[in-house]
């Protein structure tokens, strides 16, 4: 039988409520009983005739009943019963649930330290201790690795409370438990790679090969139109052609034809690869077939916006070999998801790098795929799906965000579980979330929140027997957190363990503080930056990887040259005073060919001297409109688009 330190009881039982009781306290407020006084947060032993109950503080005020006189007690506390000990052969165990409720009268005494290691026993394959204990910082503060992940969580905090670095810390004691378990992580800000380095692979913009038939329809639109809804007319082409290309590239890969493409039997979400240049020349077929001048602009202008997307630099990771073709579903899985993990089971998705228009629907494609190699591989491979920022993918607003992304990420928290697909939420703003994906993350870690919208949606979201212990949500400390759910044995405030320097996740503006902004700075340190800016280093460097000068010279990498310039003029002694920079340093030769030119590095002509209009008045005059052809005889292919390129609006 468990009894308290003293060996007597320090309190009675007054009122009983369903699982809420009263319980009469003595003068002092257990002060003489305890190390500290029995405050909200505590925890206290109902001892009656059948049971030994744990019940929570949840409210203490000071009160003179005459029933609490009679007993020589003068503080009364409001108590939620949480959970009982039971005799497991001669073992005591702790079990949540009330099975026998007290009486009045039932004594009350303080929770020992002995009582709250049986609670949160680390003993177990499953078990992690992520912290200790607010009552009492002796005693570890344990988390079921199986029900926590299994089960999803959320981890929820508004910023600079130490929630980036909660998140390595819980991620790094699943590396160590779960190795059987691939981990896939949405980094927004490019802050955990350094937490991990050695057990994690990167995947940045550079590195990234996405094929675009791999994007579902509504996530190819989404990129093709720039995040904005497109017009009817260019989705409804593209919804009946896209299935057509795919068919086209089938048969030429197996040399079987077919007289109707429209039959093959594949859809616009069917991933199967095709090639972007089919599907421009049958919208270029179909525009030439039109006689409305209306209609034929909006198919050039169709065909624009695909060209458009796939030349520009910053999606080369999706259209890299749009034109060649190849099934690389296997390769890109691979990729994503560490099969085989290599020592790495870990992938950090670095989205700061990726167009801001394209990462909603590049979130979406990996979302949606995580889901579905979960189900049609039966679970073979568990993953868990970790999201940063989550308001930003599922917002609870359904007229902002991407409909896809949310969409991918409700499937997960719903049916992802029983597909060895689990998820996890992290997010600074939790009333902004979509309540349905929330209410499916059966344990909540919530550390200070100041916004009283958030606060009411936490409490919302909460259903556990400790939910009273939210009110103290806005007064938490710097990595202190309330726990609640599946995962842990009771509704917990604890304090994370600490995490070394070197674990703990630092944006690159942190990595780069070292460069002392108040020098002057070299023009090579300003080119490197304005190169990266400018999106050349995410998209060029596997073009230029083995590229020549004319003179044999390697070409070089500006992310590296970046890099190798930031740390070199890192180690420079603080205050240094360099050579200063040109007033207008001439960074590109205004008749320097672009860097995304395959013939940039071969001899040219020189442009025309101001004046002779011999050569540059080709490209002022505006070209004669394309001869039209016969009368009744339909315009197909280049020609096509050549008669129609009149009607399209030039920029002034």
């Amino acid at each position: 039988m468990f009894v308290n330190e003293q060996g007597e009881a320090v309190g009675r039982i007054l009122s009983v409520k369903g699982a809420i009781a009263t319980v009469a306290l003595p003068e002092g407020n257990l002060a003489k009983e305890m190390e500290g006084p029995a405050t909200v947060g505590k925890f206290l032993s109902v001892h009656t005739r059948d049971a030994h109950l744990i019940a929570l503080v949840s409210y203490v005020r000071r009160e003179d009943p005459n029933l609490a006189r009679a007993f020589g007690h003068y503080s009364v506390a409001e108590v939620d019963m949480m959970g009982q000990f039971i005799d497991d052969n001669g073992e005591m165990k702790f079990r949540r649930g009330v099975t026998h409720y007290p009486t009045i009268g039932d004594a009350v005494s303080l929770v020992t330290r002995d009582q709250l290691r049986v609670i949160y026993a680390v003993n177990g394959p499953n078990m992690i201790e992520i912290g200790k204990l607010q009552q009492d910082t002796a005693v570890s503060a344990c988390v079921n690795i199986q029900d926590m992940v299994g089960k999803h969580f959320a981890i929820l905090g508004t910023t600079g409370v130490g929630k980036s670095t909660s998140v390595a810390l819980i991620l790094d004691l699943i590396l160590q438990t779960r190795p059987d378990l691939r981990i896939f992580l949405l980094d927004t800000h490019n802050e955990y790679a350094r937490c991990f380095k050695g057990r994690a692979f990167s995947i940045t913009p550079r590195n990234l090969k996405l094929p675009f038939w791999l994007f579902n329809f509504e996530e190819f639109v989404d990129v093709i139109y720039g995040g904005r809804p497109g017009p009817d007319e260019g989705v409804d082409v593209l919804g009946e052609l896209i299935p057509q290309a795919k068919a086209a590239y089938a048969q030429q890969k197996t040399g079987l034809r077919r007289a109707d493409t429209r039959n093959s039997g594949y859809t616009v979400d069917t991933p199967v690869p095709y090639r972007l240049a089919d599907l421009v020349q049958m919208i270029d077929d179909q525009m030439g077939k039109l006689e409305n001048r209306t209609s034929r602009m909006k198919f050039n202008r169709l065909i624009s916006r695909i060209e458009t997307v796939r030349n520009d630099p910053r999606y080369q990771f999706m259209f890299e070999n749009a034109n060649v073709g190849g099934d690389t579903m296997a390769e890109t899985l691979m990729q994503l998801f560490r099969l085989p993990p290599d020592g790495m089971p870990m992938t950090i998705m670095q989205l700061a790098g990726f167009p801001p228009e394209v990462i909603d629907a590049v979130v979406s494609v990996m979302g949606r795929m995580a889901f579905d190699f979960g189900l049609w591989s039966d679970g073979a491979a568990p993953v868990l799906f970790v999201c940063e920022e989550a308001h930003r993918y599922a917002s609870a607003d359904k007229a902002t965000g991407f409909g896809p992304t949310r969409k991918a990420l409700s499937r997960i928290a719903k049916e992802g579980r029983k597909y060895g697909v689990y998820l996890g939420l992290i997010t600074q703003r939790p009333a902004e979330l979509d309540p349905t994906i929330l209410s499916q993350c059966n344990t909540l870690f919530a550390m200070r929140l100041s916004n009283e919208r958030d606060q009411a949606f936490l409490r919302a979201a909460v259903s556990d027997a400790g939910a009273n212990l939210l009110d103290y949500v806005p007064s938490l400390g710097t990595a202190e957190v309330l726990a609640f759910g599946e995962g842990v044995a009771l509704p917990t405030r604890l304090k994370f363990n600490h995490l070394p320097e070197h674990k703990r996740p630092a944006g690159e503006a942190d990595a780069n503080s070292k460069v002392d902004m108040n020098g002057s700075l070299p023009i090579d340190f300003l080119n490197a930056v304005i190169e990266r800016w400018r999106g050349i280093g995410n998209s060029q460097s596997s073009q230029r990887s083995g590229a020549r000068m004319d003179d044999g010279s390697a070409v070089e990498d500006p992310a590296e040259t970046f890099e190798m310039v930031r740390q070199e003029f890192s180690s420079l002694p603080t205050g240094y005073q360099g050579s200063p920079l040109p007033a207008s340093p001439p960074l590109v030769p205004s008749n320097a060919p672009s860097l995304g030119d395959p013939g940039r590095f071969s001899v040219r002509k020189p442009l025309p001297a101001h004046g002779d209009p011999s050569e540059a008045q080709r490209f002022q005059q505006p070209q004669p409109p394309a001869p039209p052809p016969p009368s009744g005889q339909p315009q197909t292919g280049a020609g096509a688009r050549a008669a129609f390129s009149r009607f399209i609006p030039t920029k002034r």
